[in-house]
C-alpha cells in the first residue's frame, strides 16, 4: 500500500480536505480522509506530494480524435456553423485517419490528466485501435468509449452507417456506444433505429443536439444556412426538412430519452421548455464544450441553468477541428476565468464525475473515495483557504499527473 499526502485533497463528491491523506493499494483507492484521521501509525510506503490540490483524472466527455493532426482550428472564430461544416468535410476528404492520428490523440488527453474518454469514432478509425479498456495494473493507458457515427439523409449511406454500428456494438461491449451524428444529418427514422438499437444492447448513445440557431430553422422550416450548405452538396433535404413537428427539439429530446443512457452534446440553443422537458429524464446528460462554445460566439450558454435544475453536466473538448487542443483542464480553466457565475467546485465536478456519470463509469472514475481507481492528478497550489483554490488553478499551468504505482 501507498499513502499520499497533498495539501488539499477534492474528493469531488465531499467538500475539499486540507492536509489529506489517500491510501492506495495497486491502483485502487482504499481510504481518504484528515491526517488526525491516520495518525502516526501508517502502514506501507509514504509520498508527502506537497503543495498540491489532488483530484480525480478527468473525463472528457466528447471529442473526435480523427482531427488530432490538426495544428489550428478549421475556419475562423465566430463563423456559421453551417459553413465550417462544410469545411470540415473538405478537410476531412483530403486526409485519412489513422492509428497514429487516434494515438497522437489519446496521448494529448493523456497528458492533460484525462483517464476517460468519450469519442465520435468515423469509419476510417472503428477497429483501429484496441479499446477494450485497459489491463489490469496498467496506470498510463486511458479508457475510451468509442461511439460509432450514424448518419446519412440517403437511406443507402444510412443503412451502410447503422451496419458499422451494429457491428461495432457487438464487438466492444461496454466500451462501445452509437451516434446518430445531429438531427441536420440524421433523418428522424434513422435517430428511431439508433435509439432501438441502444435499447436492445443496452448502450451509450450521443448526439448532437440544439447545437445553433441555424440547426432549429432547419428544423422548424427547412431554410437558412444549413438547408443552403446541405442543398450545395447535393443532399436530397426536401424529403427530411422540415420535421413534421412544430416541437421539433421536445421531440428529440423524448426520443433520445428512450435511451438506456443519452447524451446530448453542445446544446447551445436551448429554450425554456425544451430545458424543462430534459429535466424530465435523469438519465440524459448535456456534454458542454466551453471552447468550442466560444469559438463559434453563440449566445451564453445555459449550463448554471441546467446544474441548478439537477441535469448531469458533463465537459467536453469537441475536436481540433474547433478547439486548439485536446486538454480538458484548459476547459476547467477557461470556465474559471470566464463564467463567474458558476460554482467553481461544480465545474471541478463536471469535469470529473459528471463525465463519469454520463459515459456510466462512475463507479470506476469521477470522484475520490474507497474503490475508485487511483488515477489522480495534481495542480501545485499556494492556497491556505479553499476560497483561494479556484483562483490559484485557474492559473495553475501546467499540472502533473499524480505518481501513483506501488
Amino acid at each position: 500500500m501507498t499513502t499520499y499526502r497533498a495539501k488539499w485533497v477534492l474528493p469531488i463528491s465531499s467538500p475539499p480536505i486540507e492536509n489529506g491523506f489517500i491510501v492506495v493499494r495497486g491502483d485502487v483507492i482504499v481510504k481518504v480522509g484528515r491526517q488526525q484521521e491516520f495518525g502516526h501509525d501508517i502502514e506501507g510506503k509514504s509520498i508527502d506530494l506537497g503543495d498540491v490540490a489532488v483530484m480525480p483524472g478527468l473525463v472528457n466527455a466528447h471529442t473526435h480524435l480523427e482531427f488530432s493532426e490538426l495544428e489550428k482550428p478549421i475556419g475562423n472564430p465566430g463563423m456559421e456553423l453551417a459553413d465550417w461544416i462544410g469545411e470540415v468535410i473538405r478537410q476531412r476528404g483530403q486526409t485519412i485517419s489513422t492509428a497514429d492520428t487516434i494515438a497522437k490523440g489519446l496521448d494529448q488527453c493523456k497528458r492533460s490528466g484525462t483517464v476517460l474518454v468519450g469519442e465520435i469514432a468515423t469509419t476510417p478509425w472503428l477497429g483501429a485501435l484496441d479499446i477494450s479498456g485497459e489491463t489490469e495494473g496498467d496506470t498510463d493507458s486511458i479508457e475510451v468509449i468509442a461511439m460509432a457515427e450514424t448518419l446519412g439523409l440517403s437511406s443507402h449511406r444510412a443503412d451502410d452507417k447503422f451496419a458499422l454500428a451494429q457491428s461495432h456494438l457487438q464487438r466492444w461491449g461496454e466500451h462501445a456506444g452509437i451516434s446518430p451524428h445531429a438531427p441536420y444529418s440524421t433523418p428522424p427514422e434513422l435517430i428511431r433505429r439508433c435509439v432501438e438499437l441502444a435499447r436492445r444492447t443496452d448502450s451509450i448513445l450521443a448526439m448532437h443536439v440544439a447545437e445553433s440557431v441555424a440547426e432549429r430553422e432547419l428544423l422548424m422550416h427547412g431554410t437558412g444556412p444549413f438547408a443552403d450548405s446541405l442543398r450545395a452538396i447535393g443532399l436530397p433535404i426536401d424529403e427530411t426538412f422540415p420535421w413534421s413537428t412544430p416541437t421539433p427539439v421536445i421531440d428529440l429530446i423524448r426520443t433520445l430519452a428512450q435511451a438506456p443512457t443519452a447524451l446530448l452534446v453542445h446544446a447551445n440553443d436551448l429554450h425554456d421548455d425544451e430545458l424543462d422537458e430534459l429535466c424530465r429524464h435523469r438519465h440524459l446528460s448535456v456534454v458542454y464544450c466551453p471552447r468550442t462554445h466560444h469559438f463559434f460566439r453563440h449566445r451564453p450558454h445555459r449550463v448554471g441553468e441546467l446544474i441548478n435544475a439537477g441535469v448531469n453536466v458533463a465537459l467536453g473538448t469537441d475536436s481540433r477541428a474547433s478547439n486548439p487542443d485536446l486538454s480538458l483542464w484548459g476547459e476547467v480553466q477557461f470556465l474559471l476565468n470566464h463564467r463567474q457565475d458558476l460554482d467553481p467546485h461544480l465545474i471541478f465536478r463536471i469535469a470529473t464525475l459528471g463525465g463519469a456519470i454520463a459515459l456510466r463509469r462512475e463507479n470506476v472514475w469521477g470522484n475520490i473515495q474507497p474503490g475508485r481507481r487511483a488515477r489522480l492528478i495534481g495542480i501545485p497550489t499556494s492556497a491556505n483557504q479553499v476560497s483561494e483554490l479556484p483562483n490559484d488553478l485557474a492559473s495553475s499551468n501546467p499540472f502533473v499527473v499524480v505518481p501513483v504505482r506501488n
